[in-house]
């Protein structure tokens, strides 16, 4: 199951405490202080991997605790510090500190970010000596780490997204294209969660069916959206036995404008889908009403093999295309 959002526990390791320790020497057998400082706490930090479904893993057990420093030893010497921990969590991830309202995203693979920082160490007897107290038998004990509450939301950073309303057939294109076995079923929400797959090597996500109001939280508006936003493109899929596929595909772009309006800048395929199910002379009605947009339209249809395959095509055509840009322009 693919977990996008995840709420969390997590404490930094507390310092050790200063220790009172005396410095045996022969014919004095208490020359002096020599009680060491204790070692800090671990720190906590979140850690961004390429593997998208990492919250999935910690979905048994959301609590992340630090390793304590250890208190101090004789001859002034200070215990260990507590190793650090660290979350992983998938690249493009916000993390919200809910108690602190802070927030960080992770926008690369490896990049980390401290989240809690350890309990420094206490001091020992050593720090207390003076001139009126040779034989201080103070020491002070280690601090607390910081701890508290995070809330994961993971925004999916992918080659492809596939938008559209329920039922549009973007499980079933997902199907076809990757190796992926997302479910297919006609009726609304079939799609609760974004499934991934593969198209040699482009990473296309089916994010769940998007409905009218969807940019003001209706039907998970809001949770679904937010995975559109990071796309590098799209592809609206329209059904076409729907009663008006023009105005189903303005709608879906008016939610996505009133959410975000760089939504509207992606570059977007319009793909109608079912052709099997409807006449010619409609479809090339539709596709003449949707001309004036400028965008790519792709006809798909499941007993059209060859309509998925042309799909594919064009789709691996262009996006190396856009690669060998990139490298060209990093030269």
């Amino acid at each position: 199951m693919f977990v996008d959002e995840l709420t969390i526990y997590a404490k930094a390791g507390n310092g050790g405490n200063g220790v009172v320790r005396w410095l045996h020497e022969k014919y004095r057998p208490m020359a002096g202080p020599a009680g060491g400082d204790g070692g800090n706490g671990g720190d906590v930090y979140v850690r961004a991997v390429k593997d998208l479904n990492r919250l999935s893993k910690y979905t048994g057990n959301n609590s992340f605790v630090a390793e304590s420093g250890e208190a101090g030893t004789n001859k002034s010497q200070a215990g260990k510090n507590g190793a650090d921990t660290f979350i992983d969590i998938p690249v493009g991830s916000r993390v919200k500190d809910i108690h602190r309202n802070r927030y960080f995203e992770l926008m690369n693979v490896g990049e980390t970010e401290r989240i809690l920082k350890g309990g420094g160490g206490g001091l020992g007897n050593k720090h207390f000596k003076s001139s009126t107290n040779q034989s201080p038998v103070e020491s002070t004990n280690g601090r607390a780490g910081e701890e508290g509450d995070f809330l994961i939301e993971v925004a999916l950073m992918v080659d492809i997204g596939l938008i559209g309303f329920p039922n549009a057939g973007k499980s079933t294109l997902l199907n076809e294209l990757t190796n992926a076995t997302s479910k297919i079923g006609a009726y609304p929400f079939t799609t609760i969660e974004p499934h991934l797959g593969d198209l040699y090597g482009y990473v296309i996500a089916d994010i769940p069916g998007l409905i009218a109001g969807a940019a003001d939280g209706k039907g998970l508006g809001h949770k679904f959206l937010r995975h559109v936003a990071r796309t590098k493109m799209l592809l609206h899929l329209v059904s076409l036995e729907h009663e008006d596929p023009v105005l189903e595909y303005y709608t879906i772009r008016e939610e996505l404008s009133k959410y975000d309006s760089s939504l509207v800048g992606k570059e977007e395929w319009i793909i109608l889908t079912k052709k099997d199910l409807v006449k010619q002379e409609d479809i090339d009605k539709v596709i003449e009403a949707l001309a004036k947009t400028e965008k790519r339209v792709l006809v798909i249809g499941q007993n059209d093999p060859e309509s998925y395959k042309t799909l594919k095509d064009a789709l691996v055509t262009h996006l190396r295309k856009i690669d060998s840009a990139k490298e060209e322009i990093n030269k």
